[in-house]
């Protein structure tokens, strides 16, 4: 199984490990891409802070990550799973996995960026500034970029087992599987039951569907669960208390299975 995941917006800063090597990040094919992304970046960040600041859609009390982002290639660095923060990364809580748990983690969990195109948890990076939305001066879109280096590398880390994608809007934009991988990956919206006058109403929740979905995570990690298909997920997902919909939806050829998870409480 590969978990397809948002970073956070916000990041955990203080990293004491070495300097970025981009050389040593997992899935090598996009180092180039990163190596192209990085100088960007650092370049924009460098020089007029007006623009770096309208660049990356930052307001004046974020103008800090300004210089943050500058001194990239100096700065210490984190595990991708400690730079994370935010509240899909809390309910996920990968520091209080048990070790099974953890090397599952460590195998399954794909973090999508701007920056980075996309890392492990044990990848060494340090913290920054650059969301998948952002227009670089000498690149454009990032989604767009990512692209080609994301079709080149990305099903080749997928395997032959499922593809849970769990990313927000934006990220998606940067790869989406195709034919046969696509068939096999499945994609989840949390929706919030409630009662009304005796009518049940279902709304699609944003806060709670970020922590429902790592919770979730965290769950199929600690029960060392490994979903071969959609359907096989939906039927874990059940035999972990969820309540799940979709997977009885007809296949549609060379589409990812949509499932809804729906939850009472929040």
């Amino acid at each position: 199984m590969l978990v397809l995941l948002p970073p956070s917006e916000g990041k955990a800063t203080g990293g004491t490990g070495p300097a970025l090597d981009t050389g040593k990040l997992s899935l090598p094919g996009l180092t180039a891409a990163r190596e192209t992304v990085l100088a960007e970046l650092v370049d924009l960040c460098t020089g007029d802070q007006d623009k770096a600041a309208d660049t990356l859609g930052l307001s004046p009390g974020l103008r800090g990550e300004i210089a943050k982002n500058a001194a990239l290639r100096t700065s210490g660095t984190r595990p991708a799973g400690e730079i994370y923060t935010g509240v899909l990364y809390d309910a996920l809580g990968l520091a209080t996995l048990t070790a099974p748990a953890r090397r599952a983690a460590e195998r399954s969990l794909l973090v999508f960026s701007g920056l980075w195109g996309a890392v492990r948890i044990t990848d060494p990076i340090p913290s920054y500034r650059c969301s998948m939305g952002v227009k670089l001066p000498g690149l454009g879109a990032l989604g767009a970029y990512w692209r080609a280096p994301m079709a080149d590398v990305l099903p080749e880390a997928a395997g032959d087992g499922l593809v849970l994608d769990l990313r927000s809007a934006a990220y998606a934009t940067a790869w989406k599987p195709k034919g046969e991988l696509a068939e096999r990956t499945a994609t989840v919206r949390v929706l919030h039951s409630k009662t009304v006058g005796g009518v049940e109403k279902r709304t699609v929740v944003s806060h709670f569907n970020k922590a429902t979905k790592g919770r979730l995570v965290r769950e199929l990690l600690t029960a060392g669960l490994d979903p071969a298909t959609p359907a096989d997920l939906a039927r874990a997902l059940r035999e972990l208390g969820y309540v799940v919909e979709g997977d009885d939806a007809p296949a549609k050829r060379g589409k990812p299975q949509a499932l809804d998870v729906i939850v009472t409480e929040l």
